[in-house]
């Protein structure tokens, strides 16, 4: 079956691509919207899935809106457990399977919000422990409903996901061994004196930090480390980071980078193709982070509902959900060379990212200092001009 009045199709019912549908909406009342997810389709706050085992919240608390409210509210439609397996470009349509069911869904103008995948953990003995990772909110409840009060939690990977999960367990009351080839948590976007302060207030909170270390092997209840060392525990999450989904763009004939790669109007190498979100290059390079993804998705309305708009990015800081030491952080540009300069004590500090020009182009924030990250945002480079 065809549909008769292509209109817009979103593919993801993620942040991104409801976000648009919201905004589209706004612009545009009378154009179809059609979005396609191979999940249940429900709206909720993905980053919330990192924090919410402290506060109480299952995976159904999180839900804000069902599949069909959302359809309600905005006038769309909206195909829960319904997965792409093929695009058409000459044809404008998508392949989409249901079950045993496969059918055809035609577009006028296509917009891919896919996400992206957790990095595989290729480790020996991974696949016979179970080890779990939390990307969306199907993840958050096979984690959940395997989660036992008193179980030893091993998350390996100290990056921004695994700290903040790290916070939330060991909050909860769980024992937590944290692993990372960092020398400090978020190596990538910390200095190494706020790194340490961050691992020093997991550490308070009880979490066994192993950083410099890999695990080289698992056995049944024990992580073996490549210094020989072992951790025992009863479940374990993944948090090694993320890919984004572009194995559908590249069977197209799409242009794919390290994401699906997109102009400042959000269009693929193909004009009538949009990609927004975690599965998008933009001239930035990828762009994980919320603000960011609303952004483009505001821009994209624009352009969708006949005004072409480009994509601008402010310096948008990220807020790090780590509450035994709250972080915001604002990376400098890719690429950029220059040195860290840190003040204050390890309650509350002040980075700054000095380029070779004597200009600061990035930030970090801790402890009470967090509250100046927008004025200080305003001091910043734009991303995107």
């Amino acid at each position: 079956m065809t549909t008769p009045d292509a209109g817009v199709v979103i593919v993801g019912s993620g942040l991104g691509g409801y976000t648009l549908a919201r905004e589209l909406r706004k612009q545009d009342r009378a154009v179809p919207i059609t979005v396609i997810t191979a999940d249940g389709g429900e709206a909720y706050g993905k980053p919330m899935l990192s924090n919410a085992l402290a506060q109480g919240k299952d995976a159904a608390a999180l839900v804000n809106k069902t599949a069909g409210q959302i359809a309600d509210d905005l006038g769309l439609v909206v195909r829960p457990r319904h997965r792409v397996v093929g695009l058409d470009r000459a044809g404008r349509r998508l392949s989409v399977r249901s079950g045993e069911c496969t059918e055809d869904v035609a577009y006028g103008r296509l917009v891919l919000a896919l996400g992206a995948d957790p990095r595989p953990y290729d480790v020996d003995g991974a696949d016979r422990v179970g080890v779990h990772s939390v990307n969306d909110l199907d993840d958050y409840t096979a984690w959940r409903t395997a989660l036992r009060q008193g179980d030893r939690v091993l998350l390996v990977g100290a990056g921004l996901i695994g700290c903040e999960f790290a916070n939330d367990l060991a909050a909860a009351g769980f024992a937590v061994a944290l692993v990372d080839p960092a020398g400090w948590p978020l190596g990538r976007l910390l200095p190494e004196e706020i790194g340490g302060d961050l691992a020093q207030a997991l550490g308070g909170l009880g979490v066994a930090l192993h950083l410099g270390r890999r695990v080289s092997r698992f056995d049944p209840g024990r992580a073996i480390l490549d210094d020989g060392g072992a951790i025992g525990f009863d479940r374990a999450l993944s948090a090694i980071g993320l890919l984004p989904r572009v194995g559908l763009a590249r069977e197209a004939g799409l242009a794919v980078d390290k994401g699906i790669v997109v102009d400042r109007l959000l269009a693929t190498s193909d004009s009538d193709i949009f990609a927004i979100g975690d599965c998008a290059q933009t001239e930035a390079g990828p762009l994980p982070f919320v603000l960011p993804l609303m952004a483009q998705a505001r821009a994209l309305a624009a352009t969708l509902a006949g005004t072409p708009t480009r994509l601008a990015l402010p310096a948008m800081p990220v807020v790090v959900k780590t509450p035994c030491l709250p972080i915001a952080v604002c990376p400098p540009p890719p690429g950029s060379a220059g040195a860290w300069r840190t003040e204050g004590t390890a309650s509350a500090r002040k980075a700054l990212f000095v380029d070779g020009g004597g200009r600061a182009v990035g930030f970090v924030l801790s402890g009470a200092r967090v509250a100046e990250r927008q004025a200080l945002g305003r001091e910043m480079p734009d991303t995107l001009a």
